[in-house]
């Protein structure tokens, strides 16, 4: 039973970054999540007097998702709608008048079966915390399937859209050597009337 824990340990969808951001630029963090998933995040911001940061969540429409302005320490949490690449911004903002210092950021996110709390269904169901675990890797597992079940289907469509791709090549190739092939061969039927025509050749 360790080992099985340990396995599934590995499988977290927990993550943790820090990172520097210097004045006046923006970072970017950018994940692929799937349809109707909860995301929950945390960050703090390193203080620096007259120096502001600004967050925002949004998807690849520009839909923002949560913000925040004048961030130091807060939590965030927000939806996915569809299957897409969703980011996280920080944005550094510093007055004309002053010297920008780089500011340290730290952010964690959970998503998915990461963000649910057993507390409630231990004392609901009055599990034990070894049930409660199992609960929690059953739910994990059945994310990770269905993960996987997605990467397949993405695989799929990539491969089909690449054997259309080629079978579209292949046909652009041949229809370009017909006509190279017929050009070739109006030309020579031209030049040898011309040079006829001027009594170059018989």
């Amino acid at each position: 039973m360790i080992k099985l824990l340990c396995v599934f340990s590995l499988f977290c969808y927990v993550n943790g970054v820090m990172f520097h951001l210097k004045p006046n630029l923006q970072r970017c963090l950018k994940e692929d999540m799937q349809p109707n998933q909860l995301v929950k995040g945390e960050y703090e911001v390193s203080n620096i007097p007259g120096q502001i940061i600004d967050y925002v969540a949004r998807d690849t429409k520009g839909h923002i998702l949560s913000k925040g302005e004048h961030i130091t320490k807060g939590k965030f949490t927000f939806m996915s709608e569809v299957y897409e690449t969703y980011e996280i911004c920080f944005i550094s903002k510093v007055p004309p008048h002053q010297r920008g210092i780089e500011q340290e950021v730290s952010l964690i996110t959970k998503k998915g079966v990461e963000t649910r709390t057993y507390e409630g269904i231990q004392e609901a169901a009055k599990l034990k915390p070894m049930e409660v675990e199992l609960k929690r890797l059953e739910d994990l597992s059945d994310s990770i399937v269905r993960d996987f079940a997605l990467m397949r289907k993405r695989e799929e469509e990539m491969r089909d859209t690449n054997e259309k791709t080629n079978s579209r090549v292949l046909f652009f190739s041949i229809f370009s050597m017909c006509c190279l092939l017929g050009l070739a061969t109006w030309q020579v039927l031209y030049l040898r009337r011309y040079f006829k025509a001027k009594k170059l050749i018989e």
